[in-house]
């Protein structure tokens, strides 16, 4: 099993917000670093925006110009998966919280990538022993939770499956140190210990907005305020999509139970297409 001084090779598989975050830091983090996604053009529109978010980084003088130059040497799409997974020590699915889409690619990430390649899931709450399971080499799956913004978030919660090498669990850990990360380990229970927190606060958040007990800003700021928290429940769902949170919270109840089951207000959002940040719409307007 390769060791963290070994990883040198990177493919980050999603181009999305959370997998443009997770190719940026990995690049930082000195790794030559592939990008794909399956949507024509946008592993090249995620490298480009983190083109510019290094610009007004160095900018703002949180980087020099020279590392914005390094980052971005390193970083390049990828249109053949397959190709850019052979040589790759580390690979990074950031595909959406769809279990069978995930057990599929890892079934066939882990056919072609070396036998000591590291095969890690961003899931924010789905089981990685079950995702393993559906790989050749399961002791070699772990899951890499990344916090959106990617490059500005400190914690990345490792996730160790049933099977999951404990040599694994090491370079895990020294990867997330080469990232500027605080790390912590938790074990394959249902959403974790990050989701299954924060979706209990977003939810009751939910129920108190739809009894009208007070608006969505006010909410917000109580936590903001009252708990220190930076972003507001509501807000942080906007963000991460009214679609994903409806996710977990389903995957949850059925694991669960009850005190995760959605509220009527987040469905029906959800329904009418307001996705948050992305849609332009959810308890905020952008």
């Amino acid at each position: 099993m390769a060791s963290v001084l070994e990883l040198q090779a990177a493919v980050v598989v999603g181009a999305g917000t959370m997998g443009s975050g997770i190719a940026q830091v990995a690049a930082r983090a000195g790794l030559t670093t592939k990008l794909f996604d399956v949507a024509p053009g946008a592993a090249e529109r995620a490298i480009a925006k983190i083109a510019e978010a290094l610009s007004s980084a160095v900018e703002k003088s949180k980087i020099s110009a020279d590392e914005r130059t390094q980052t971005l040497a390193r970083l390049s799409p990828a249109t053949d998966l397959d190709a850019a997974v052979r040589d790759a020590d580390l690979i990074i699915e950031a595909a959406p919280e769809d279990l069978a889409l995930k057990k599929e690619l890892f079934a066939r990430l882990s056919l072609v990538a070396k036998p000591n390649a590291i095969l890690a899931s961003n899931t924010s709450s789905l089981p990685i022993t079950e995702i393993a399971q559906a790989a050749r080499g399961p002791e070699r799956v772990i899951g890499l939770h990344f916090f959106n913004p990617v490059p500005v978030m400190k914690l990345l919660e490792i996730v160790r499956g049933e099977r999951t090498d404990e040599r694994v669990i090491i370079a895990a850990r020294a990867l997330g140190a080469r990232m500027g990360k605080e790390v912590i380990v938790v074990r394959d229970a249902p959403g974790f210990a990050t989701s299954r927190l924060g979706i209990a606060i977003a939810l009751e958040a939910m129920r108190m907005f739809e009894e009208g007990v007070a608006s969505a800003e006010e909410i917000d700021r109580a936590m903001e305020l009252g708990y220190g928290h930076p972003m507001g429940p509501l807000k942080l769902t906007d963000t991460v999509g009214l679609d994903v949170r409806l996710a977990i919270a389903e995957h949850l109840c059925r694991e669960l139970g009850e005190r995760y089951r959605p509220p009527q207000v987040l469905r029906r959002m959800v329904r009418a297409g307001k996705l948050g940040k992305k849609s332009g719409e959810g308890f905020y307007k952008y």
